[in-house]
C-alpha cells in the first residue's frame, strides 16, 4: 500500500509492502501522516501559532518549550559542533531548524512503523528517504538521484536497504542553505549533494552541513565513517566518495 499527501509544504510518501491485512496497513499509514502533521504544527516557521514561531516571536522561551522542541535544539547544537559550525539554525536572530527536522521526522516515522512490526517499507519527504527491508519485488529499494539541470533525468540509481538517503541543493527550492561563516555568500559552486547513511536523520543533517561547505563538502562526507556521498557542481561534474559505487544499481527506481 502506498499513499502520498502534501504536508510540511512538500509531498510525503509512505509505502508498506509487508503482507498484513488492508486495515492494518491503512491504520499504520494514517498514524505516520498524523505524526507528520504534529511535526508541522510544532516546527513550521510559516505558521504563526507553531511552537517555533512562538519562540521566534518572543512569546515562548526554549526552556518552557516542549520536550521535542528542546531535543531538536539540543540536536542542532550537537550537529553544529560536529560540523565545525557549518550547521547553524540561527538566521538573522531567528531559529529555523528545518535542516534537521525533516530527517528527524522521517526517522521517527520509520520508528513508528517498526514498532508496529513493519519490516519492509519506505518513507519519503521532499526527496529525503528512509528505507527498510526489501521492496515489493524482494530487492533492495531503488532510490534515484536527479539531474539538477534536468529534473526529469535520473543520473544514478541507488540500491539501499535499511538506510537513509538525503539530498541537499538549490535546484528546487532556490537559495535556502547558507554558509554560516559568510551569510552573504551565495552557494553556487555545488548544486546537488546526496548523502547515504545508516539512517535519514544522520544523512539529512550532514548533507545540509556539507552543502554549506561548498566544494569541501564531499571531502567532509568522505571523512565521516559510515557515510557516502555524490556531489554535482555548477559545471555538471560529479565527484563521489570512495565507497559510493557499491550502492549504484543499473535498475530503475523503486
Amino acid at each position: 500500500m502506498q499513499e502520498t499527501r502534501i504536508l510540511m509544504g512538500m509531498p510525503i510518501t509512505v509505502e508498506l509492502v509487508d503482507d498484513f491485512p488492508p486495515d492494518r496497513l491503512r491504520e499504520a499509514i494514517n498514524t505516520v501522516f498524523a505524526y507528520f502533521e504534529y511535526v508541522d504544527e510544532k516546527f513550521s516557521t510559516y505558521k504563526e501559532c507553531s511552537e517555533i514561531s512562538l519562540i521566534n516571536n518572543g512569546a515562548l522561551t526554549i526552556e518552557a518549550a516542549s520536550k521535542d522542541m528542546q531535543l531538536v535544539f539540543a540536536l542542532s547544537e550537537q550537529t553544529k559542533q560536529a560540523t565545525n559550525g557549518y550547521f547553524d539554525i540561527t538566521h538573522n536572530g531567528r531559529y529555523d531548524p528545518s535542516g534537521l527536522v525533516k530527517g528527524w521526522a522521517i526517522y521517527h516515522a520509520a520508528a513508528i512503523l517498526r514498532q508496529k512490526d513493519f519490516a519492509n517499507f519506505y518513507v519519503e519527504a521532499g526527496g529525503d528517504i528512509q528505507v527498510a527491508g526489501k521492496n515489493a519485488f524482494g530487492q533492495d529499494w531503488r532510490v534515484g538521484i536527479r539531474n539538477p539541470f534536468n529534473l526529469h533525468e535520473i543520473v544514478k540509481v541507488l540500491a539501499v536497504s535499511n538506510g537513509g538517503v538525503a539530498t541537499s541543493g538549490t535546484y528546487i527550492r532556490g537559495q535556502h542553505i547558507y554558509n554560516p561563516n559568510n551569510l552573504g555568500q551565495l552557494m553556487t559552486e555545488v548544486v546537488s549533494l546526496t548523502v547515504i547513511g545508516a539512517d535519514i536523520y544522520e544523512a539529512d543533517r550532514f548533507a545540509t552541513a556539507a552543502f554549506a561547505m561548498g566544494r569541501a563538502g564531499i571531502t567532509f562526507i568522505e571523512q565521516l565513517e559510515g557515510f557516502e556521498g555524490y556531489q554535482i557542481d555548477q559545471q555538471g561534474q560529479a565527484i563521489f566518495t570512495s565507497g559510493f559505487a557499491r550502492y549504484v544499481s543499473d535498475a530503475k527506481t523503486h
